[in-house]
């Protein structure tokens, strides 16, 4: 495929129109080129053009960086710029992506300084992603991940935050601005409203202070109180105390959960290990809301799910998700989780 020339450019256009679609990934890159042409079509303004070519050419070079590390699951690190490298703050967040790497994940931060040069410190460039963003100040990028080839620079916010939370198996906030704040409340967002999969969130406080303390009250007395948010979106985040406990947490979430997918209409749970038939009789009592119809059944593989193969010996749960609560669906993966434990006979640390 030659597609460094305007010739083999056309060559492959010629190539992607020619004959029947026979796979999803020829109708989307048809469905792209239409899509662009419709641009000219529709006669729209220059800055429409710039916005539309620079995302979709940062989406792509951005999905190029991350494609080879799909495999390992990774935490986004959110936190002040702000903060100085004295900060016990800081050397918490060392600690905390140093742990991460341990238990083979890898970190994703915004590359600049503060917190985010924390999580790049802790985990060290091999194992870090950097999602930077042009700004006018604050914004560069951090001596550890430079000259790394994991480092991303974005001209647009929502192309950034739409790979923080993409290409993340698990978040974590440190104490910050506007902008921490910002990425938290659009992950809470997303989970709330499962446009993202159940994931676990840590707020990441030391002993003895109550910068999310504080937050996590403000959210029971004005919006759960006046029924803004349920009880069940409670458990979409929990605040942590220490480098260990945070880790913890992220480890014992995929415990025995592993991930899940839309398949038409049902949802399919995989698993690291089988449940007993009681405990999906305990499921099925308990989460019953969930379902459009029917209950949660044992399953191998479905058909639709070759395209993973390191997923095809999972075992798995399937029913038919209602699209509700998924603040609901996500307390339920952590059911999942705890009975996991009683299958390894111990109490596990989270």
């Amino acid at each position: 495929m030659k597609l460094d020339t305007l010739e083999g450019m056309l060559h492959e256009v010629e190539l992607i129109f020619e004959g029947e679609v026979v796979d999803i990934n020829t109708r989307l890159f048809r469905e792209m080129i239409i899509d662009a042409l419709k641009f000219k079509r529709d006669d729209l303004d220059t800055l429409d053009l710039k916005i539309a070519n620079r995302s979709m050419a940062e989406f792509r070079y951005a999905a190029r960086v991350f494609k080879p590390y799909r495999g390992i699951r990774k935490v986004s690190i959110f936190g002040s710029a702000r903060t100085p490298e004295d900060d016990p703050y800081y050397a918490l967040a060392v600690d905390f992506a140093r742990q991460l790497v341990e238990e083979k994940f890898m970190v994703i931060t915004g590359a600049a300084s503060g917190i985010m040069k924390a999580g790049n410190v802790g985990a060290g460039a091999e194992h870090s992603f950097g999602a930077n963003i042009l700004l006018p100040f604050e914004q560069g990028a951090n001596d550890i991940i430079a000259d790394d080839p994991k480092l991303i620079t974005f001209r647009y916010f929502f192309t950034r935050k739409l790979f923080f939370l993409m290409e993340a198996q698990g978040v974590a906030l440190f104490p910050g601005g506007f902008g921490t704040h910002d990425e938290g409340m659009e992950t809470l967002t997303l989970l709330q409203t499962g446009k993202a999969p159940p994931m676990p969130l840590v707020l990441m406080e030391l002993a003895g202070e109550d910068y999310w303390e504080s937050w996590d009250q403000f959210v029971r007395k004005q919006l759960l109180r006046r029924a803004l948010v349920s009880e069940d979106d409670l458990c979409l985040y929990k605040i942590v105390h220490s480098a260990e406990e945070g880790v913890a947490w992220m480890k014992h979430y995929y415990s025995t959960y592993n991930s899940m997918r839309r398949v038409r209409d049902n949802l399919v749970i995989r698993l690291e290990k089988q449940l007993s038939d009681q405990h999906i009789e305990e499921l099925n009592d308990n989460f019953s809301g969930l379902f459009k119809h029917g209950k949660i059944k044992k399953s191998s593989a479905l058909s639709q799910e070759v395209d993973q193969p390191l997923l095809l010996d999972k075992p798995r749960l399937v029913f038919r998700y209602n699209d509700r609560n998924a603040g609901r669906l996500n307390l339920m993966v952590q059911t999942i989780n705890e009975m996991g434990l009683s299958i390894d006979g111990g109490s596990g640390s989270h």
